[in-house]
């Protein structure tokens, strides 16, 4: 869930008539398109936006969208009730434990890390950052995992020190706690704290929020180039999971070694994860697209536990040899050796070339890889994690 609801007062004419987060930072690229994408790309598959002023923008922009593989709903509150009534709005719509984020600040961190496994001793976990200069953000006091304090903005602030970056995993028993119109951030958070149950995390990533006109000018030069990030491509069997032959029932997925700990690190490294696999079974009738896409599922959800994601899946379904006779194609030229599936992927990615590659178990996942001017590394047994190292330390 991304707050949306603030008024920007401080970007003055910039945002009188229009909603702080849909601020262009490139021609046709709002901010929170950005801010969107980065959540849907690590598999959050709904996104809630709880908008407020000037919300009909923000439900025309987004509402019933699919950004991703995510679909968006847009809930407008009737009137302003700060961000404990705003999300006391949409309890409806809450899974016991949720994110929430705001909408007018990007926070490039593992989002997976901070929702995975919920802690049991408290009602939420926040996204701290460290920095130089706290005086513009307040600053977190963290105590063994644990948030103590909270120190309001100050000009005579010193840093370094921890700030709330903006990102929480919250449970929806938080909600007991808002009996009317009030602020998370400044009326539930330090209550939380003062009774030992609010989590902190600290996260190493690019942090910038848009509230003032010259961060929001750094936002246009920094963030389109950030955009711009090579790629891991993948294939699947063999690979990431064990190849039984046909593999597509998600009770016999089997992780390869250290499978998990390399996607993760890959993620964390700002690389672009994408899986690429030719998937025969379909077009020989031994099961369903559909199967594919519940196999798919059940990597990410597991993945997900271990704090780890993959972007995007790609397949190819036809063969010379389809017993399905809408599969049937000679030399389709998504089935590797083509390099069809790496193509649509840049298409669709803002992939950078430089530093991307692709790890294949087969001949023609190398072959794909040369056709697509990428490098490419066989891995035959052992720790995929370990290769990746070795890939990473190679292309840096």
């Amino acid at each position: 869930m991304f707050l949306v609801g603030g008024r920007g007062t401080r970007l003055g004419a910039l945002t009188r008539d229009i909603p702080k987060p849909l601020l262009e930072i490139a021609p046709g690229v709002r901010f929170l398109d950005v801010v969107v994408e980065e959540a849907a790309r690590r598999g959050f598959t709904d996104i809630i936006l709880l908008a407020g002023h000037l919300g009909e923008q923000v439900e025309a922009a987004y509402h019933g969208r699919t950004i991703h593989g995510a679909t968006v709903e847009v809930i407008r509150e009737p009137q302003p009730q700060g961000t404990g009534g705003a999300l006391r709005f949409a309890s409806e719509r809450l899974d016991p434990w949720f994110v929430m984020a705001n909408g007018d600040s990007l926070f490039e961190f593992n989002m997976r890390d901070l929702a995975s496994r919920p802690p049991s001793d408290a009602l939420g976990r926040l996204a701290l950052r460290e920095i130089a200069d706290p005086a513009r953000y307040g600053a977190v006091t963290l105590d063994g995992g644990r948030i103590t304090q909270f120190h309001e903005k100050d000009p005579d602030l010193k840093g370094p020190a921890f700030i709330n970056g903006g990102v929480y995993l919250l449970s929806r028993e938080i909600l007991g706690l808002v009996d009317g119109p009030c602020s998370i951030e400044q009326d539930i958070f330090p209550r939380l704290a003062a009774s030992g149950e609010l989590q902190g995390r600290v996260y190493d990533g690019y942090f910038l929020d848009i509230g003032l006109p010259d961060t929001y000018e750094q936002a246009q030069r920094e963030i389109p180039p950030r955009r711009q990030r090579p790629c891991a491509f993948l294939d699947r069997d063999g690979v990431l999971n064990e190849d039984a032959g046909y593999t597509h029932k998600p009770e016999d997925l089997v992780w390869k070694p250290g499978v998990r700990e390399a996607i993760r690190k890959l993620n964390e490294t700002g690389y672009y994860v994408v899986v690429v696999s030719n998937q025969a079974g379909v077009a020989r009738g031994y099961y369903a697209e559909s199967d594919v896409d519940r196999f798919h599922g059940a990597m990410r959800r597991d993945l997900a536990e271990a704090g780890a994601h993959i972007d995007a899946f790609y397949y190819c379904p036809f063969h010379k040899d389809a017993a399905v006779d809408r599969y049937r194609a000679d030399n389709h030229p998504d089935r590797k050796p083509n390099p069809g599936m790496i193509e649509k992927a840049r298409s669709d990615w803002p992939i950078r070339s430089e530093g991307s590659f692709l790890v294949g178990d087969q001949d023609s996942d190398l072959a794909a890889a040369k056709a697509a001017g990428l490098p490419g590394y066989a891995y035959r047994e052992g720790s995929l994690a370990d290769l990746v190292d070795r890939i990473l330390a190679d292309l840096t």
